[in-house]
């Protein structure tokens, strides 16, 4: 027993109770694919799902990390792969269930990373670099050397910009390259992937809106203004749903000019999402009508997973 089942999409669209209700279903345990999630202290601008939204389901990889600690691609792959195997082995089935693309074809890719020399120098020297020059520029420093990493980063991503320029300096291969090499082994995994998708993109712009109202409600102009008085917190100053409102913490901003610019980075973000998740042709697309419920969409889900299942089992 082998088989992983794959929930993934842009935010907002739906994937935790979803997920929630495929693991009652199919006997499974949630696992986190959320860069954000993994940290402690921003439940709300992360959208953590509540005790109450997980209906007793086990949650994994979510909460346990330290804003102010480092947390890599690699360190993901480690520990999904020991997480999967914990509920393999209760003979359950994994669920993965995020956003965050890197971290989910990373996995189901099987990736073995570059075990590079850790160059901090090197780090803050880039880090003073993009304070100086911007975002864009270093984006660009690494658009030279490796331009198909480059590709797959927004320029905000500056800590994976960095070490990517740091795997160059340090070992002279790119992270491409060693990407390409790691996909040798197969994965022990079998999946099945489903990405959420919308038949109208004006439903996932509302759905959006609609949750930065209720984190608004629910007190993320509290939880960003601890993450702001917290300065060795550099990861939450870069989580979407935090640094949308500092600048109304520093009185530079109103409230509600802060709270449209959060609303404006999020539909940007879940674009980038669904580009990411459309890509991979494994990726079993869902879409979601604007009639559907959440039985509906479960249902549809079902249907994929059944006829995957079979297949696999054939």
């Amino acid at each position: 027993m082998n088989k992983i089942i794959v929930i993934c999409g842009p935010t907002a669209s739906g994937k935790t109770a979803l997920s929630v209700e495929l693991a009652k279903i199919y006997g499974g345990e949630i696992i986190s694919a959320d860069s954000m999630q993994i940290y402690t202290d921003m439940d709300i601008a992360s959208a953590k799902a509540t005790a109450e939204e997980q209906q007793g389901i086990p949650h994994h990889l979510m909460d346990f990390l330290d804003p102010s600690r480092g947390f890599s691609v690699a360190d993901y792959v480690k520990l999904c792969k020991k997480t999967a195997d914990e509920i393999l082995g209760r003979g359950n089935i994994p669920i993965i269930c995020g956003g965050t693309g890197l971290y989910i074809s990373s996995f189901v890719d099987n990736l073995t990373f570059d075990e590079s020399e850790q160059d901090f120098e090197f780090r803050e020297k880039m880090r003073r670099f993009a304070e100086e020059n911007g975002a864009s520029a270093l984006l660009e420093k690494l658009r030279e050397v490796d331009p198909e990493t480059a590709e797959t980063l927004h320029e905000n991503n500056i800590g994976r910009i960095i070490r990517a320029l740091e795997v160059y300096k340090t070992t002279g291969h790119t992270i491409s390259e060693a990407k390409k090499n790691s996909r040798k082994i197969p994965s022990p995994y079998e999946f099945i992937m489903i990405t959420l998708d919308f038949a109208d993109r004006e439903q996932l712009k509302n759905r959006i809106n609609k949750r930065v109202d209720e984190m608004m409600e629910r007190g993320l102009e509290d939880e960003a203004r601890s993450c702001f008085m917290q300065k060795s917190r550099p990861t939450a100053a870069q989580a979407i749903g935090i640094k949308e409102l500092y600048p109304y913490i520093r009185g530079e901003k109103t409230l509600e000019e802060c709270v449209e610019e959060l609303k404006l980075h999020t539909r940007q973000y879940a674009k980038r999402q669904l580009t990411w998740f459309r890509r991979d042709g494994r990726m079993h697309r869902l879409v979601i009508e604007p009639c559907d419920g959440l039985c509906e969409i479960v249902g549809k889900a079902r249907s994929i997973i059944d006829d995957n299942l079979q297949i696999l089992e054939n």
